[in-house]
């Protein structure tokens, strides 16, 4: 793992070089290209910049491959030769040795050898920040420890400015939009995540949290074998999400999951104001009697009362058909045009005549069910009208809330699920 802040952002910059210069040489011959040999080569060169992206931030790991992982949830916007290389990022990522893990276990525990009766220096998972081990403590329990790399929060306060520089530039080139509040977002999620300690914390509030809700599985936090850079856990085993994806399971199965899904999304939105805001699919793993299990609760919102009730009322509102009332829902948590007038109804409403089609009264909805999916609908909608889009104003939390739903969509259009949308977001949006 490359730790030096100014290779690392040679190393970044050197990718996103290659990358346009190779997307803008596609552009170029696409001209002189037709039928099926165009739409073969652009796939191609996809597939091998998507690959050029995963080896760069997999190697440099951090808030690199953190960026990266985001990018990765947004398949929609990708043909699927391209989202399977990328989803590579979402699960795992190159490892570091045995002895460099077992240095910074011991130094971060000092009592480690009381604690553990046998330990696997050998990452089972590797992730951005960290990597994931096997162990079983002395009194008998397995458990699965997150440890961190060397240095990683100098790394990942590095990767920030030198991301920061990278992304303003590329988003230049096509918008004019204010990248401030995501990358402030990004910036205080990232610095939050290496602190392990803030996370146990959360896993423990989650928890409690869903006490009552046996559907949702959540890790216990073994706490005399935590420390700020390493977080220990019980070990829960589930389905991993492309097995669980896939037709090996049976739609009734994949169907339940998806409503469980849906169920901790709306929650933690609306109820808990205290949502899980990474929608990464490889957070998630599955059981056969329904259950999901939940992982990493380093990401993880607070959602202001006025922003939950907002929420709330946007879906009624969606759900009811009174697309004129949204404007004023918007405008009340400060989402606006940048002249402080309402957003245009004309602006939303491609974008709700969509997600009408979720909660429509009529035959329950199948994500991923076609070609007009609209996961990838959405995606698509996001650029157009850059110009109208570019003045709008909003409050960092809905970005982050956005992203979070935006994830989901695309969680449940991997498992094809169908369910009653509708009266599951009512039974949160709009209480009996």
């Amino acid at each position: 793992m490359i730790t030096s802040a100014a290779r690392r952002f040679l190393k970044l910059g050197g990718m996103a070089g290659r990358v346009g210069a190779s997307v803008m040489t596609s552009q170029v011959l696409e001209l002189v290209r037709s039928g099926p040999e165009k739409n073969l080569r652009r796939t191609e060169n996809l597939v091998k910049n998507a690959l050029r992206i995963v080896e760069t931030l997999g190697e440099l790991k951090g808030a690199a491959m953190k960026v990266g992982q985001m990018l990765s949830l947004h398949e929609g916007l990708l043909p699927p030769e391209v989202a399977e290389v990328l989803r590579g990022l979402q699960r795992e990522a190159p490892r570091v040795p045995a002895e460099v893990m077992e240095f910074e276990v011991r130094g971060a525990l000092p009592n480690f050898d009381e604690l553990f009766e046998s330990f696997d220096f050998s990452a089972f998972a590797a992730a951005s920040i960290g990597q994931v081990h096997r162990g079983r403590l002395r009194d008998g329990r397995d458990v699965a420890v997150k440890v961190q790399y060397p240095l990683i929060d100098e790394i990942v306060k590095a990767d920030l400015k030198n991301l920061k520089t990278i992304f303003k530039s590329l988003v230049a080139l096509f918008s004019d939009v204010d990248v401030e509040p995501l990358w402030g977002e990004l910036r205080d999620g990232l610095m939050a995540e290496i602190d392990y300690l803030h996370e146990a914390e959360n896993i423990r509030r989650m928890t409690e949290l869903h006490a009552d809700v046996p559907e949702i599985v959540i890790p216990r936090v073994i706490g005399e074998a935590t420390a700020r850079t390493v977080l220990t856990m019980e070990y829960v085993e589930g389905i991993p999400p492309a097995e669980a994806c896939s037709d090996r399971f049976p739609e009734e199965l994949r169907n339940r999951w998806g409503v469980v899904l849906s169920e901790f999304q709306m929650r933690g939105i609306i109820e808990h104001r205290f949502v899980h805001a990474d929608p990464n699919m490889a957070n998630f793993a599955f059981r056969e009697d329904g259950r999901v299990v939940v992982y990493d609760f380093g990401c993880v919102k607070e959602v202001p009362a006025d922003l939950a009730r907002a929420y709330a009322d946007a879906f009624v509102a969606v759900i009811d058909g009174r697309v004129e009332d949204l404007p004023a829902v918007f405008a009340g948590i400060g989402l606006h045009m940048r002249d402080e007038s309402p957003v245009d109804v004309d602006l939303i409403e491609p974008y709700i005549a969509l997600i009408s089609e979720v909660f429509r009264a009529g035959p329950p909805y199948t994500f991923g069910q076609d070609n007009r999916e609209i996961y990838s609908e959405i995606i698509r909608l996001g650029f157009q009208d850059l110009d109208q889009k570019t003045d709008l104003e909003f409050p960092e939390d809905v970005i982050f809330i956005n992203r979070s739903l935006s994830g989901h969509f695309g969680n449940l259009s991997r498992l094809r699920a169908t369910g009653p949308w509708r009266e599951l977001v009512l039974k949160y949006a709009r209480p009996s």
